[in-house]
């Protein structure tokens, strides 16, 4: 059977630097798939690569088996790849409603009627609610957005993800610049990812990797330094010494 997404010999250079060093990856259908790495790892890069913001050197990215590395970022979106990114990319005038409401009716082609069909088309708003509600947004999805604290805009950044219909998650530090009381809250919200969508996680914070992933992968200086189980990870003598002791459950 197809993997989800497969990475194969995925390399980034950028003159003489070489950011993206043969990286290959399988990420299995349904994965929690966490990538991990010191900073400079090039990590972000290979974001960036698998959602159409580069264009690789070398390698193929193949999404339910087809080769999707000459499409745009939209095309992959399309065919079911979305991304979150680092910071946020919301309308801080618009409140959670409105912003799900515009990508679900994006992903069902009812965009240009936007504002007339939120209100008449029932199966949207109850598409948005549900979806809301799954990220713990409903008492706040008439707020303005750029009034939530961080913590809710970076779960609202997820529940628009979700909006547009992926088969593939790829989640860019999601809890990068969440205040530490906050970050249950984001726990939570990725513990509600539903369970047919295959998350490839990017974070830092090794407590909500080791409480969400299944399956690590290890990157340093653009290469792929190792990838198996938490446990394996945790116990591995090469990532503890990565890390120079920088926390890593064991």
């Amino acid at each position: 059977m197809n993997a989800a997404l497969e990475i194969v010999g995925l390399s980034r250079r950028f003159g003489g630097l070489v950011a993206t060093n043969d990286v290959s990856l399988r990420l299995e259908r349904g994965a929690r798939h966490a990538l991990i790495g010191p900073n400079g790892a090039g990590k972000t890069t290979l974001i960036n690569l698998l959602s159409g913001v580069l264009a690789p050197s070398a390698g193929r990215i193949l999404l339910d088996g087809t080769d999707i590395t000459a499409l745009r970022p939209d095309a992959r979106v399309h065919r079911g790849l979305v991304r979150t990114f680092q910071i946020n990319q919301l309308f801080a005038d618009l409140t959670p409603l409105t912003t799900v409401g515009l990508a679900v009716s994006r992903r069902l082609g009812l965009d240009r009627q936007f504002w007339r069909r939120l209100g008449s088309k029932g199966e949207i708003v109850d598409e948005c609610v549900a979806i809301l509600e799954r990220f713990d947004l409903l008492g706040v999805m008439n707020e303005r957005v750029g009034a939530l604290p961080y913590g809710r805009q970076r779960l609202l950044e997820i529940a628009l993800a979700i909006a547009c219909g992926p088969r593939v998650l790829l989640l860019d530090e999601p809890a990068a610049g969440v205040p530490e009381g906050e970050r249950e809250g984001i726990l939570a919200g990725v513990a509600a990812l539903p369970v047919e969508v295959s998350v490839l996680l990017i974070e830092h914070d090794m407590d909500l990797v080791f409480r969400f992933a299944q399956r690590i992968s290890v990157l340093v200086n653009g290469s792929v330094l190792m990838q198996g189980s938490p446990a394996e990870v945790a116990a591995d003598a090469r990532v503890r010494e990565v890390y120079l002791g920088e926390e890593v459950h064991g």
